[in-house]
């Protein structure tokens, strides 16, 4: 099992956890040692999961970053692994701008097989808690109008709309794409997002 980072979060991982579906899988904080088990977690996924993906962490100098971020202190993620394989991942996000460094992004993959258990859920309440932890006090979500289930579950999770802009992102095929940005207050949380 991989170590965490200093300051990547809070004490109390590895957490074990049981799925609805009976499976149990184990989340814990990421550790630079799992730059292999993120390369072959994205390359798993579907097409249509990487095409609106922020960044292209299929390739290994992209994965190398993220985990930078995390050892700086600039990114905090948690990951879900079962039969020691990642399955899942979620993570916060925050710009070092005096003006923005209170909000964080918030970024949540499962694998295809894992979906509709909950475990999405309880990944992106782990990363409220680190979210709020850090000071940070609004969370922001950035997704496709056409990501129909990711919209649904940060509905789920008590987002809103904030915006929708025209033809603002292209995806890895270069077709421009409209961004939708909802967002959650953290102050005054409430149960909603317990898993």
């Amino acid at each position: 099992m991989a170590k965490s980072h200093p300051g990547n979060g809070p004490a109390g991982f590895p957490k074990a956890l049981k799925l609805p579906n009976g499976r149990n899988v184990t989340v814990r904080l990421i550790g630079y040692e799992d730059k292999v088990g993120i390369l072959a977690f994205a390359r798993s996924l579907p097409h249509d999961d990487l095409l609106f993906l922020r960044t292209d962490i299929t390739e290994p100098e992209v994965v190398e970053e993220w985990l930078s971020n995390v050892k700086k202190g600039n990114t905090a993620t948690v990951v879900a692994e079962f039969d020691g394989k990642i399955v899942g991942y979620s993570s916060v996000h925050t710009d070092q701008a005096r003006w923005t460094r209170r909000v964080g992004e918030i970024r949540v993959q499962v694998a295809p097989a894992f979906r509709g258990s909950g475990l999405g859920r309880h990944l992106a309440a782990e990363i409220f808690k680190i979210g709020q932890e850090r000071g940070v006090k609004k969370m922001a979500a950035m997704m496709t109008p056409d990501q129909a289930g990711a919209r649904a579950a940060f509905d789920k999770l008590g987002f809103q709309v904030e915006a929708l802009l025209q033809d603002w992102v292209i995806d890895r095929d270069g077709h421009p794409r409209d961004l939708l940005i909802m967002s959650h207050d953290l102050e005054g949380l409430s149960d909603q997002i317990s898993a």
